[in-house]
């Protein structure tokens, strides 16, 4: 198999992410998008960007939405305009991107992590419940890879303590649980447009969604300069603004959205009836209230290493999210009750995510799970 394999891909290299192929698909309409921006000059806020906003409320089913520079602001200015105590302790899970936690401490409060779920990777909900202690004012809950939090527990959770729910929603643009869009259940959420995000802009770009219209007008307040008119600020805020160029490619990609999410669906589940049994291999499982939309398909194997190379070599391209739990990372040294054995669902050496979007043929996944068959046989 391993010669057949070699002689019918040679010279092809199968890409993580292939954003030059989707921009081809949709050339004439992101380059009229830019041109329009362009003749028009309106390159900061404006008709486009609030047309964005618009667009992505209704897509989400929020009331209200907020564009801004990035989706670390998105957090930093969520966490901002619940106006907490200075020095709250807010839950994040120990498994995701710094920017889940760094919005919290740049924000004047205490990171407190949680375990994940060994199988879906988001927080444990077991686990949050013996964190709280009576200085926890939120818990962030970040629905990683693309599979939403277990919300109904968060909220139950959440009310009998009295904390308010952010939802990081960064790789999680069209995920749902129980039917209803991520985005719209906690009391204020933060998606980012980074690129290779599901929803990416080409450059960078974020959003706030809420339902609450007062944290809406603060959170625009603060991202605009602690403003709503050109020179009358309320107090001072930032300059973290959505532009119109990304808000303009923002709106025609959000039309191929669902499209492109049901393709990553399409793929995923390929890997996950094609995978089984293979090796030492843990497929992710997804729950049943879930509907996810694979920002990542994350694999565990413990030749995690040998068996990324040995697709490089292949010319399969993979990635790792994340190669260094939170908990581990220096910038948190400093907190020596983040024990490594605190967190049992931990596996950042043996996580491997594979190929996964529109770009991708049947030939390709077909070709990645022989080469990933080939590497276990040997």
């Amino acid at each position: 198999m391993q010669v057949i394999l070699q002689k019918k891909f040679k010279k092809k290299m199968i890409k993580f992410l292939d954003l030059k192929s989707q921009y081809d698909g949709m050339k004439l309409e992101i380059d009229e998008a830019i041109k329009d921006v362009i003749q028009k000059s309106n390159f900061i806020g404006g008709s486009i960007v609030s047309r964005f906003e618009e667009n992505f409320a209704n897509y989400v089913g929020s009331k209200y939405c907020i564009g801004v520079g990035n989706g670390t602001d998105a957090l930093e200015i969520s966490i901002e305009a619940l106006k907490m105590p200075t020095g709250s302790e807010i839950i994040v899970p120990a498994n995701s991107y710094i920017a889940s936690a760094e919005a919290v401490t740049r924000s004047g409060h205490d990171v407190i992590f949680a375990d994940v779920d060994h199988n879906s990777y988001v927080i444990s909900i077991e686990d949050i419940e013996k964190k709280i202690t009576s200085k926890t004012k939120a818990i962030i809950a970040v629905h990683l890879y693309g599979h939403p939090c277990n919300m109904k527990e968060l909220k139950k959770i959440a009310l009998k303590h009295n904390l308010y729910i952010i939802e990081d929603a960064a790789q999680a643009h069209g995920s749902e649980f129980n039917g209803v869009k991520v985005g719209t259940i906690g009391d204020i959420s933060a998606f980012s447009f980074y690129p290779g995000k599901n929803l990416g802009a080409y450059g960078d770009g974020g959003a706030i969604t809420t339902n609450d219209y007062n944290l809406a007008e603060l959170c625009k307040k603060i991202s605009n300069h602690g403003r709503i008119t050109k020179y009358d600020h309320e107090f001072e805020g930032r300059n973290s603004r959505l532009d119109s160029i990304q808000a303009s490619i923002l709106n025609v990609k959000l039309k191929y959205l669902d499209k492109w999410n049901h393709k990553r669906i399409e793929i995923a589940n390929k890997y996950l009836s094609k995978l089984k049994g293979v090796g030492d291999i843990i497929l992710p499982q997804r729950q049943i209230w879930a509907k996810q939309v694979y920002h990542l398909f994350v694999i565990r194997t413990k030749k995690r290493d040998e068996l990324k190379n040995y697709l490089q070599e292949k010319g399969i391209e993979t990635g790792i999210h994340y190669p260094i739990s939170l908990p581990k990372q220096k910038a948190y040294h400093y907190k020596n009750k983040f024990k490594e054995n605190l967190f049992s669902n931990l596996s950042d050496t043996t996580l491997l995510s594979l190929p996964i979007g529109e770009h991708l043929t049947n030939k390709d996944i077909d070709y990645i799970v022989d080469t990933i068959k080939v590497f276990f046989d040997k």
